[in-house]
């Protein structure tokens, strides 16, 4: 696969006219595609194409943005043996993983293109009716990250389009094939200039923040790129929904079965190599159980084929860029000299690609790096706890509050605990499971607002009310 990138504006592709820059395969360290970043010039002609835009699609109705949707869905269902295979190439992802990312982004999709837009009857007495309505913003900005590339972008364009906006999206320079190729599927069904990409990275994204053409940013990524953001966007006081790091907790009750759980545990901390926001990334365990799930989790790691995401049998790809490989690496062994004890995994494959199997690290606590900051990749760490408002208290011991679980028979006593940790969603024996229905958002430096559901919808709006005499 060798591809030129481009630019979308306005129904056209166009070379970037900024720094050259080359997309690469994380199993083969190999360069795939390049193109060149988006000029600041560029960005104003693509918000310009937005706004112009804005001025029909606006005007078209429930029922027709609906159609239209429903197209869109049926275009990326048509092309989805291709879109899974781009994920792989530049993100890493197992193929049968990137193959669940098209599927769900279809899903989320149709869904949305039937949400309702609600009108709120706020009063209708003898002499007086007034009613909530719901308004398109304008021009949406969309920023997204490089770990569900596909998925990601779907979850911030399709609101925007659902209820009346216009959009320039801009993916992440590790990972923007699929998005382009999302957008010329877009564009193949949308007039020219509803939905517009450009590529670039820290001055296209600060451009983005602060131009006074764009009405509100959707940001999925770091806390500390949102928190610029956020700074950026005050000068026309955007709107904004950011949905910013996590470093989610688990509870295990004592009492709990480790062979019911043990999979759920793994599979929703090791999801995309752990590399996923909402992913359990710290693993509180009673003393009871602690000895038995720790080796059967090292068990479940240690049968992980680990290798190249279009390879057959493989389950478990790599870490999808350098910077965040060597992050992991330096975690893990500043847990090794920390007293952690590496039960699986605990070093980088030998030859080409980001490769690093699923790790399992006892022996550590709060206080630990790898405990206390996002990994964000395939590393778990577990800590023993006595007891349970010992627990609660570890769990909430963190600046993040994306989302946390709880994990037990007694649903009862898992409900309780569960209301007490300080996160936007928590799961009961679950974690990490998103849904187009269920509003989901984060409270403390997780980020600011919520996306799915109609709860998310509304975010792309502003409310009218109109307040009738009669």
């Amino acid at each position: 696969m060798s591809t030129e990138l481009s630019l979308l504006i306005n129904g056209d592709k166009v070379a970037g006219q900024d720094a050259a820059f080359d997309v690469i395969n994380p199993a083969t360290e190999a360069a795939i595609a390049s193109g060149r970043m988006a000029s600041v010039e560029q960005l104003d002609l693509a918000v310009a194409a937005a706004r112009q835009a804005f001025q029909s699609w606006r005007k078209t109705t429930d029922a027709e943005r609906t159609a239209l949707l429903h197209r869109i869905a049926d275009t990326i269902e048509a092309n989805a043996d291709e879109l899974a295979r781009i994920i792989v190439q530049e993100q890493g992802k197992p193929l049968f993983l990137a193959q669940m990312e098209v599927g769900g982004a279809v899903a989320w999709t149709r869904y949305n293109a039937d949400l309702e837009i609600p009108v709120k009857l706020i009063e209708d007495s003898e002499h007086k009716r007034i009613e909530g309505h719901r308004k398109p913003l304008g021009v949406v900005a969309s920023i997204t990250p490089w770990n569900w590339p596909l998925m990601i972008a779907i979850w911030h364009i399709i609101p925007a389009l659902r209820t009346g906006n216009t959009v320039v999206c801009k993916p992440s320079g590790l990972t923007p094939l699929n998005t382009l190729r999302l957008v010329e599927i877009i564009n193949e069904v949308l007039p020219a200039g509803v939905v517009n990409l450009v590529t670039g990275e820290r001055e296209i994204g600060e451009a983005i923040s602060r131009h006074t053409g764009i009405d509100k940013v959707i940001f999925t990524g770091s806390t500390p790129t949102g928190q610029a953001i956020m700074a950026n966007a005050a000068g026309n006081l955007k709107r904004l929904t950011l949905e910013l790091g996590g470093n989610d907790a688990a509870i295990v009750l004592p009492g709990t079965d480790v062979d019911a759980v043990a999979e759920g545990i793994f599979q929703t901390a090791f999801l995309n190599m752990g590399q996923t926001c909402a992913a359990l990334k710290r693993l509180y365990v009673h003393d009871s159980l602690y000895d038995a799930l720790c080796t059967k989790l090292a068990e479940i790691a240690n049968a992980q084929v680990v290798g190249d995401g279009l390879a057959e049998g493989t389950s478990f790809g790599p870490v999808q860029n350098a910077n965040q490989f060597r992050r992991v690496c330096e975690l893990v062994e500043d847990a090794k000299v920390q007293g952690g004890s590496i039960l699986s995994g605990g070093a980088p494959v030998d030859g080409k690609g980001y490769f690093y199997p699923p790790t399992i690290v006892a022996d550590v606590s709060n206080g630990v790096r790898l405990v206390d900051e996002e990994q964000f990749g395939p590393v778990l760490p577990v800590i023993r706890y006595q007891d349970i408002d010992e627990a609660i208290r570890l769990a909430n011991d963190c600046p993040f509050g994306l989302g946390g679980s709880v994990w037990g028979p007694d649903l009862d006593q898992a409900n309780d605990v569960a209301r007490q940790l300080e996160c936007g969603t928590v799961w009961i024996n679950g974690h990490a499971e998103v849904l187009p229905h269920a509003p989901f958002g984060g409270c403390k430096l997780s980020g600011v607002g919520v996306e799915f559901g109609v709860e998310g919808l509304l975010e792309y709006t502003q409310l009218q009310v109109v307040n009738i005499n009669r």
